[in-house]
């Protein structure tokens, strides 16, 4: 039996990012399209982790990218319109119990753009 996993989000000028909560995951799959994300992994016990999101706005698919640390799997996904806020994550106004707004980097977007700029760097080097 699969679950899902714990899910932070917060929303940037350019990009939108997801924070899946799993410590040493394996078998990580991220697939993003335009409208959607779908996010499967494994955590060391052998847990089936599996996570689908119809996304509130469509996402460029081709400039987006994942990351993984042993304590995550973080997504950031290019806006396909930049500069306009996102509400929430999800494109049907419901609130699933495992997806969280995470507060540490939800932040005005006043002179945000260069340090927008300087974490999907830091991602990319990756």
């Amino acid at each position: 039996p699969r679950q899902p996993a714990k899910t932070l989000w917060y929303d940037r000028p350019r990009y939108v990012y997801l924070e899946f909560c799993i410590e040493d995951s394996r078998d990580v799959k991220v697939v993003i399209e335009d409208q959607r994300l779908v996010f499967s992994c494994k955590n060391a016990d052998g847990v089936e982790f599996y996570n689908e999101i119809n996304l509130y706005a469509r996402v460029n698919s081709k400039d987006s990218r994942e990351k993984r640390s042993d304590r995550s799997i973080t997504c950031f996904m290019r806006k396909w319109k930049e500069k306009v806020p996102w509400p929430r994550i999800t494109k049907e106004n419901i609130k699933p119990a495992w997806l969280s707004v995470d507060f540490d980097n939800w932040r005005d977007w006043e002179g945000d753009e260069e340090v927008e700029r300087a974490m999907v760097e830091q991602y990319a080097e990756v």
